[in-house]
Parts: structure tokens; sequence; C-alpha cells
């Protein structure tokens, strides 16, 4: 139980740093070979109202990334 609860306080910590420097926006957050969090810009664009198809604006904003290293595509792949 204490290994539990220590591998929630170490993933609490951990989503919690990647979240402060992902909101920063000035680098990259990489976990080599497993993950990598990156902060995007999204420009503004005109969408549809999928109930009555008429058109909506959605402005610009940010959005995140996260991109598979390669230790965990090859674990996907079953090698």
């Amino acid at each position: 139980m204490a290994a539990a609860l220590a591998d929630r306080a170490v993933l609490a910590a951990l989503a919690e740093t990647v979240g402060e420097i992902v909101a920063k926006g000035d680098e990259k957050v990489a976990i080599p070979g497993f993950l990598a969090f990156e902060r995007t810009h999204r420009a503004a664009r005109t969408a549809r109202n999928p109930q009555t198809g008429d058109p909506i604006q959605i402005p610009a904003g940010y959005s995140v990334k996260v991109s598979a290293g390669s230790k965990l595509k090859e674990a996907a792949k079953g090698k």
C-alpha cells in the first residue's frame, strides 16, 4: 500500500511539473524514449454546429501535442 501511495505522489508531481512547463509554452518536455509534451498554437477557424449546420467561429487558442517516444512505439508493436 505504501508503494501505491508513493506511485501516486510521483505521478501527481510529474503531472504538476509538466503542466507548469507546458503552460509557459517556452519548451518541450520530454521523457526520453517514452513521451514528449509540447504546447501548440491553434489558429482561429470557422466550424459548423453539428446539430444545425450553422457556421460558428472558434477563437485562436492553445493545445497540447503529446508524442510517443521510440521505446513506447516499439513496445506497442510487441517488440
